[in-house]
């Protein structure tokens, strides 16, 4: 066994290594975007979802860089929240912060619900149980969290191999029922605005990459560690994505994908049912089952360590920068940020939580790039164009979302502000 060396007062300790990196990079993708969002996007723009899909992959990937090289250069936790304010100033680093906790809380509801809606549906029980089951899952997997990271490490290599299994057979048994046909109109009825819009929303199914990042402070070796496992769980999940794509749209055409979707809790169990019968279909759902949960526990560790942070620098009460003696969990960040879930879990709907994250996911990844093109020449690891592609992309992409999202998201920035004030002029 490892000897575990002291923990400095008040710092997480450092528990994971690259496999178990590239897992909760893993655990934090492949769920809601490939069995949820891939839906979503199809009905908005129709069989280009799956080029959609690969380009959204790019923004990440510029994106994944960025975070690489900063959380190499500053290895705590909280993230973009952290790279805003060492390399921009305290106003971006609390927007990326705050935009960070709406957009993964949002994410977080969305994983929680569509657990809810896959269990039910393997069961055969009606939805009406949607609600209680997402709120079962989200008490339990804040308790794994609040246990330490290696316990959830360890949670997490089990659900994540699971699920990878479950999409592979998909992919494997799918794609000689491709229809050739079901690529005709290759843009649907949104036109370039709808296609834009789904690029949006697909990239939001990428941006797990950077729980890695957030974990910074609890990685081993995070100069080494960080850059690899990011650049390893981008590329897996883009093949995955594009694959799992391929086939459900060449198998089941993108309107008969985009309306399962719409009917159904499990549209990728009932796709597979048209092609291989139930053995396939109960395997995933099991897989989607496994994929939820592995999202959401990463979610609820992610948010944690960027409460944490926020509470360190006094932007939100400093309560939340506890640490237990063993520096190995936010004692008040973990049981916070699982009641946050809990209550957004309550709306129920599945699209407009996710519709709310890919506005607040692209600004908080805006200002990712826009820190890293700050980063000093010796801490650099990738040439400036690639920062700027991702900074030009996200900002774009942001404003092609439903304009009542974006207000709305501007409109809780404002709330944010305004809170922080509070906090900082009253004490917490």
């Amino acid at each position: 066994m490892t000897a575990r060396h002291p923990v400095p007062p008040g710092e997480l300790r450092r528990e994971l290594g690259v496999v178990g990196a590239v897992f909760m990079g893993l655990g934090s993708i492949v769920g809601t975007g490939v069995f949820v969002s891939i839906g979503i996007a199809a009905g908005i723009t129709g069989p280009s979802v799956v080029l959609a899909v690969v380009l959204a992959s790019l923004v990440a990937t510029a994106n994944g860089l960025s975070s690489a090289q900063l959380a190499a250069a500053h290895p705590v936790s909280g993230g973009t929240y952290e790279y805003g304010y060492r390399y921009l100033n305290p106003t971006l680093g609390f927007t990326a912060g705050w935009m960070f906790l709406l957009a993964k809380s949002a994410s977080a509801a969305t994983a929680a619900l569509g657990f809810g809606g896959y269990l039910l549906d393997l069961f055969g029980v009606g939805t009406g149980w949607l609600v209680p089951t997402a709120l079962v899952a989200v008490v339990v997997l804040t308790a794994i969290v609040w246990a330490g990271v290696r316990s959830s490490n360890a949670v997490n290599i089990t659900i994540v191999s699971v699920t990878l299994l479950a999409l592979v057979t998909f992919v494997a048994v799918g794609l000689p029922e491709i229809d050739r046909g079901n690529f005709d109109g290759f843009i649907g009825d949104g036109g370039a605005p709808g296609f834009l819009e789904a690029i949006a929303l697909m990239f939001v199914a990428y941006t797990g990459y950077g729980r890695i990042a957030t974990l910074g402070e609890e990685v081993r070796e995070p100069q080494r560690t960080i850059p690899k496992a990011i650049i390893a769980t981008l590329v897996t999940t883009m093949v995955v994505y594009a694959a799992v794509a391929l086939v459900a749209v060449g198998v089941g055409g993108a309107d008969t994908l985009a309306g399962l979707t719409e009917e159904f809790a499990a549209p990728l169990e009932e796709l597979a049912k048209g092609f291989s019968g139930n053995g396939l279909a109960a395997f995933v759902a099991i897989g989607a089952i496994t994929a939820m949960l592995g999202v959401l526990l990463n979610l609820v560790l992610g948010l944690s360590r960027v409460l944490l942070a926020m509470g360190r620098r006094g932007d939100v009460p400093s309560a939340t920068a506890r640490i237990n003696p063993e520096g190995t969990t936010p004692t008040v960040a973990v049981p916070v940020m699982g009641a946050v879930i809990a209550l957004l879990v309550l709306i129920g709907d599945v699209r407009t939580t996710w519709t709310f994250s890919a506005f607040t996911v692209l600004i908080y990844y805006s200002i990712t790039n826009l820190a890293a093109l700050r980063l000093p020449a010796d801490d650099r690891r990738f040439p400036r164009w690639i920062s700027v592609g991702g900074l030009v992309a996200c900002f774009f992409l942001a404003f092609w979302v439903d304009p009542v999202v974006w207000l709305a998201g501007l409109g809780l920035l404002a709330v944010g502000f305004v809170a922080r004030s509070a906090v900082r002029r009253y004490g917490g």
